[in-house]
């Protein structure tokens, strides 16, 4: 089931997204961002403050009452930013993603929205060709990642983003 995630959640999803990118844990899955990047994921107060803003909603997936993936979803004034997509890092692989990225196209139908964007680390080649496989499309554009900010974790290289966008029109529900 996938629902909107409250406080109630902060801890849970606290552990979910940071086993899930960071840390010998999350070699299990193939979305590890470990050789890349040391530290945190996101901490519990980025959570709170994220799950209160009114523009942004964090949808968790949840089976027997354990919350298994998560996506955080950011209105903004002409698209929706999808980031933080996590599943846990035993069941990657098993659709639990597939099922995230159409809640997110659901999510932006129902708001009006046609656009959905997102950026990922340029060199993270499988996960670009993932999100491909499933209509999102390189703008061409490239942000730089933040480099000498430890809340997005403590790069081991040089790192950039790119962004990548799947227009709604391209997809019916």
């Amino acid at each position: 089931m996938i629902s909107r995630a409250t406080l109630e959640d902060v801890l849970a999803l606290n552990s979910l997204v940071n086993l899930a990118y960071r840390g010998e844990s999350s070699k299990k899955g193939w979305t590890t961002e470990e050789h890349l990047l040391g530290g945190v994921r996101i901490t519990k107060d980025e959570l709170i403050q994220s799950i209160q803003k009114t523009d942004t909603s964090i949808l968790k997936y949840t089976e027997a009452e354990q919350i298994l993936g998560c996506m955080m979803l950011v209105e903004k004034e002409n698209a929706l930013y999808l980031g933080m997509l996590t599943v846990s890092p035993d069941l990657q692989g098993g659709g639990i993603g597939k099922k995230m990225l159409k809640s997110a196209e659901i999510f932006a139908k129902e708001k009006g929205i046609s656009k959905i964007e997102m950026t990922v680390i340029s060199i993270r080649f499988e996960l670009i060709s993932w999100y491909e496989r499933h209509g999102y499309v390189k703008t061409g554009e490239t942000k730089p990642f933040p480099m000498d900010n430890p809340d997005f974790g403590e790069p081991k290289q040089y790192l950039e983003f790119i962004v990548m966008e799947k227009m709604m029109t391209d997809y019916s529900i």
